[in-house]
């Protein structure tokens, strides 16, 4: 990896792949870097800054990448304080205050706080990864600032380094210390005596020009109204405070090296009201009525977001709240210590809104988990949006507008009219309790009639703005996209004081440039323009979903949700949860992929940095449904690999694990001599230098005897009798780890498919290509689909249900082989994929009706990766319960094992990493004698190397609960 040091303790990355990583955020733009950075302390930011300044390069800081006005690209050096700056340095309940480092994010944060019953109010949709140095630099709000207002409220203190390197602490101050402070012989003491001699000369322009004083949410220029209510502007108004002016400032005045927050109280019961309504209108019209009764939240949600979730794996369970097809919904919570005078208030606006012919429709939602669902599918809105395909993309450049409340109904009514006068149409979503409603028409960027388009429809809704005194950004900030704006909105005087701003304190204009000031066109620097060369490469993989390789690569929007972690739940992206790299994220992938094979085309199959990022993905399909725009990187890397093999051919390593059925025969000749050899210390040394399997791991044992030797070998006599043979057939699949390793899972699933009344049928199939897939080798995947789905089209037309006891095993055919196969076997693809189920879906289906004499014992769940990601984990739940077990499923991601990754050398510490991320630390927590139960293979033999835990297939269980 290329670099070079900005001073003894900071170093510069350098190299393409890592400078292609921060060249995008969740915006529209696209820059390469010439560097990033990753500092640990306030001191490596003055080492950066300065070496900023001798060399003349912008610095521009970056958090979790999530804005959407393109803040955090730039062409000189990516700070990213996110990696190493992530420290709660203290949280003190008494004064309900919080010291935190910028790259704390939100929700870590109040996880903390939620052990003294504190939060940090602001709740933007991107709480899971955003990071308090990104919601300073953007003011951000989101969902409940109505009640809490935007971060400038809570923060209390800002510890910033300014642009000559110097540190500077910014707190509300009193006459005689604002005296002091312009006293100082320094850049920061000019910052004092010059901001105050702006505000105090042009006070009153100031107020005349700004957004209305209603307007809660207004991010337009730099904050210079908040100075002008402060003492010694203002008698009676707030102390002089410029950490005001820094949120919101977007990185371009000062950098932040740390920050005191203020907490608040959590309220102790929630509820919820979802009016629905026939228009867009008659939801602003509601909405006027709702902040009447004092709500935490108000927000909107249109068709085009709900229909977005219908297809949406994570989301359309989500969706139980919904009646009929609403034109948009209301999501209204109210707060408080009473449950019951919630409940009326919301009965109450309810009843309202019916009166007044605006909604017949109100639900009311009480259950906490119900509440957090609805939620979750408001919350992903932005991302579903975004993963809409290039025909349905909605570019971020108007929409964060904000005005009064009381004239919402009449914005949106004039919006509309822009709409039809350019011919396009839009999204409406959002923060419509603070007359905030996320506006995004769709345009193609990749055609120059839009972006013309789009620059005209800018211009005109910024003067609409400015017609009703409103903000141009309400949260999201100006950026590359709002700043050529600005002017409209607050005007030609402004833009003097806005500059003026800049030089006061960034004279050598090094801290973000062009970003709310001297912004180049919004046009340029696009991902996506008239330019932009999408990829033409031939591929195995159809991609029929995603209509093409093409879309496939363009599919990742920037929001950034793979950046969770593992505390926020889910399973996505577990390779990111342990490192922190950006590379290891599902979006660091999909950005080298967009980026490489737009450039290069076909030769990017060649490249060893997209090579090197893909290394850690374990192909768990977890952002196939909870990325929002449902990128599957586990396919895409499977591609990438294919075209990578064919030119440089496949190791043995990878031949070892993508074709093990080819070697299992001979090792299950003799098994006790196989497995007596595995464990061998001088084996285990060769295993690892010639194949690569680390020598840490034990290999799995060999059955002394194999499930389809035992299958075919019964008597008669060990048959059951008529109830089985006069019985419906049903299709067992055993794949190669059940029948060589595992063969009692088969033996108990055949039990218990016997004692339920129905014929077997164990066809001479072992493998459907997972492992070859998980390897890349996808073209040997074809030839086994090419060999399995005649014999399994052949019972499908009969109505037999196939089923299998390997969760990935069976699921390929229910994803990959309906886009691996021809187009011409596409009709038998599509009958396997609708007769095949997983073991537990036909258990929970027989036991209905069937339900056999229960247990008492309480079973722990282990989730499957793909199952989850594909069809969640109800199905085992239900089979359980089914069969008198009672249930509870961990809350565990990824068990880090995936198959073969984690038995690999290079991949054995982030294998375990992952695994102590949730697994492992649930497992502990159990009782000694606890049922563990997970149908994964692989996360079999992880817990038992994890935490020496044994945990059983599910098939097990059910057998087992036939003779209880």
């Amino acid at each position: 990896m290329d670099t070079k040091t900005a001073s003894e303790q900071v170093t510069l990355y350098t190299d393409e792949q890592t400078r292609r990583l921060y060249a995008t955020d969740a915006s529209s733009y696209q820059e390469l870097p010439e560097a990033v950075a990753y500092p640990k302390n306030t001191q490596d930011i003055i080492d950066l800054i300065q070496y900023a300044r001798a060399n003349n390069t912008p610095v521009t800081a970056r958090g979790a990448g999530t804005s959407l006005a393109g803040q955090t690209t730039g062409n000189g050096i990516i700070m990213d304080i996110g990696r190493k700056m992530n420290r709660i340095v203290n949280i003190d309940a008494r004064k309900q205050t919080a010291h935190v480092q910028p790259g704390v994010i939100r929700d870590t944060l109040n996880r903390e706080a939620a052990a003294h019953s504190l939060l940090f109010g602001p709740d933007t949709a991107t709480t899971s990864r955003c990071m308090i140095g990104g919601m300073i630099g953007n003011n951000s709000c989101g969902l409940f600032s109505i009640k809490h207002k935007t971060t400038r409220e809570h923060v209390l203190e800002i510890d910033a380094v300014l642009s000559d390197g110097s540190r500077a602490t910014f707190k509300p101050l009193s006459e005689e210390e604002l005296q002091q402070k312009m006293e100082l012989d320094s850049l920061e003491g000019d910052i004092y005596r010059q901001m105050v001699s702006l505000i105090r000369d042009h006070k009153e322009k100031i107020l005349a020009n700004y957004p209305h004083p209603e307007v809660i949410r207004r991010n337009t220029g730099y904050a210079l109204d908040r100075l002008c209510e402060m003492e010694p502007f203002t008698e009676g108004g707030r102390p002089f405070n410029l950490a005001e002016l820094l949120c919101g400032s977007e990185g371009t005045l000062a950098v932040t090296a740390s920050a005191k927050l203020n907490l608040v109280q959590r309220d102790p019961h929630s509820i919820l009201l979802t009016p629905q309504f026939s228009s867009i209108r008659a939801a602003m019209e509601a909405t006027v009525e709702a902040v009447k009764m004092d709500p935490a939240a108000v927000e909107l949600i249109d068709d085009i977001i709900l229909d977005a979730t219908k297809n949406n794996i994570e989301q359309k369970k989500n969706r139980f709240f919904l009646e009929g097809e609403p034109k948009a919904v209301l999501i209204i919570q109210f707060d408080g210590d009473d449950p019951n005078q919630l409940r009326a208030k919301a009965q109450e606006l309810g009843d309202r809104l019916k009166t007044l012919g605006l909604s017949s429709s109100s639900p009311v939602i009480t259950d906490p988990e119900k509440i957090d669902r609805v939620w979750e599918l408001r919350k992903a809105g932005l991302g579903l949006l975004m993963g809409l395909g290039a025909e349905g993309r909605t570019p971020t450049f108007c929409e964060d507008t904000a005005v009064r409340v009381p004239d919402l109904p009449d914005y949106v009514d004039d919006f509309q009219r822009i709409l039809d006068k350019h011919d396009s149409k839009c999204v409406f979503y959002a923060h419509a309790s603070v007359g905030e409603l996320h506006l995004r028409p769709v345009i193609n960027l990749k055609k120059e009639k839009e972006i013309e388009k789009m620059k005209v429809m800018a211009g005109e809704i910024a003067d609409l703005v400015r017609k009703y005194r409103g903000s141009l950004s309400g949260e999201h900030g100006d950026g590359r996209t709002r700043a050529p704006y600005i002017e409209k909105v607050l005007g030609s005087e402004m833009m003097p004081l806005l500059k003026q701003v800049k030089q006061i304190w960034d004279p050598q204009n090094l801290l973000n440039p062009g970003k709310i000031v001297d912004p180049k066109p919004m046009e340029a620097d696009l991902r996506y323009s008239p330019s932009y060369r999408p990829p033409e490469v031939n591929t195995t993989f159809n991609w029929r979903r995603e209509e093409g390789f093409a879309d496939a690569v363009e599919l990742c929007n920037g929001a950034g949700v793979c950046r969770k972690l593992a505390d926020s739940g889910g399973t996505m992206c577990p390779s990111y949860m342990a490192t922190k790299r950006e590379k290891d994220s599902t979006r660091g992938r999909a950005n080298l992929f967009r980026q490489l094979f737009s450039g290069r085309q076909a030769e990017a199959f060649q490249s060893e940095e997209l090579r090197d990022a893909l290394d850690l993905c374990l192909s768990c399909k977890a952002c196939k449904s909870e990325c929002p725009a449902n990128v599957d990187m586990a396919r895409m890397k499977a591609e990438f690999m294919q075209g990578w093999h064919e030119e440089n051919g496949i190791s043995l390593h990878e031949r070892f694990f993508g074709q093990a059925g080819t070697l299992y025969p001979l090792a299950s000749l003799f098994p006790k001599l196989s497995n007596w050899m595995l464990k061998q210390p001088v084996v285990k040394e060769l295993l690892q230098q010639w194949i690569g399997i680390d020598k840490r791991r034990d290999l799995p044992a060999f059955a002394t005897e194999t499930f389809m030797d035992w299958f075919s070998n019964r008597s008669n006599t060990n048959r059951p009798t008529s109830n089985a043979e006069a019985g419906r057939s049903v299709v067992l699949l055993i794949d190669i780890f059940t029948n060589y390793h595992d063969p009692d899972i088969g033996k108990a699933a055949v039990q218990f498919l016997e004692a339920t009344g129905h014929r077997v049928i164990v066809p001479e199939i072992h493998e459907l290509g997972r492992p070859q897939l998980s390897k890349g080798m996808v073209d040997h995947a074809k030839q086994v689909l090419d060999q399995s789905l005649p014999v399994l089209t052949n019972y499908a037309e009969q109505g037999y249900p196939i089923i299998g006891l390997e969760p990935s095993e069976l699921l390929t055919l229910r994803d990959e082989y309906l886009d691996l196969c021809d187009d011409d076997q596409l009709p038998a693809a599509q009958q396997v994929a609708e007769q095949s189920v997983t073991f537990e879906e036909f258990v929970a289906s027989t036991l209905q009706t069937n339900s056999p004499p229960g247990t008492s014992n309480k079973v722990y769940i282990h989730g499957h990766c793909h199952a989850k990601a594909l069809i969640g984990n109800t199905a085992v739940e239900d089979a359980l319960q089914a069969a008198g077990y009672e249930t509870e499923i961990l809350q565990t991601g990824c068990c880090g094992m995936a198959g073969s990754f984690g038995y690999e050398e290079n991949h054995y510490e982030v294998s375990m990493d992952i695994g102590e991320l949730t697994l492992f630390p649930a497992l502990r927590k159990l009782p000694d004698d606890a049922l563990i139960c997970a149908p994964g293979f692989s996360c079999r033999h992880q817990i038992n190397d994890g935490v020496d835990r044994k945990a059983v297939h599910p098939a097990e269980l059910v057998a087992k609960s036939l003779t209880t």
